[in-house]
């Protein structure tokens, strides 16, 4: 028996049906009909309660491999802690 790691576990059930929407949508508006391999826009949604002291995070993509993500992640949480303290809305 595998204890459960942080983002294994299945979307919280107060979310599911609202990010399987704005994945499917987000889908079609970056990819048109296309589906699979021969889609050429990946994304990752990631929603969270504000607040929230355990950490949970619920998280939808568009198929992409979660390998790939966790690569993409890492790329750019190195970017952002890179940058300088930066002030403004653009």
């Amino acid at each position: 028996m595998s204890k459960e790691r942080l983002g294994d576990a299945p979307i919280e059930n107060s979310y599911r049906e609202k990010m399987q929407a704005i994945a499917q949508t987000l889908d079609e508006f970056l990819n048109g009909e296309a589906k699979g391999s021969d889609r050429k826009t990946g994304f990752v949604l990631l929603v969270f309660p504000f607040g929230a002291q355990d950490g949970r995070c619920n998280y939808i993509s568009n198929g992409a491999d979660r390998r790939d993500i966790v690569t993409m992640m890492k790329e750019q949480i190195a970017r952002f802690e890179g940058q300088p303290e930066m002030k403004g809305r653009a």
